[in-house]
């Protein structure tokens, strides 16, 4: 199963819009959705601060600052086949 991690923050705009094109783009697939809050993590703060929000598949970065829906969905597509 993919997986995917959504680093960004609490109250930060972008990443709430990033959060619905994410579930847009899943919705019906088996893929799972890890949500990180990089406040809890000085390290993490430090590595993804002004980039986020940032989405990684299985460990790779896909988008920063803005999740494409339809380009993750093609994306998971290919993971699936």
């Amino acid at each position: 199963m993919p997986i995917l991690t959504l680093y960004g923050k609490p109250g930060c705009h972008l990443c709430d819009e990033a959060r619905a094109a994410v579930e847009s783009a899943t919705a019906g697939r088996e893929v799972a959705l890890e949500q990180v809050d990089i406040t809890r993590d000085p390290a993490l703060y430090r590595r993804y601060g002004e980039r986020i929000p940032v989405l990684e598949l299985d460990g790779e970065t896909l988008f920063e600052l803005f999740v494409d829906p339809g380009v993750l969905e093609r994306r998971l597509d290919r993971v699936a086949s």
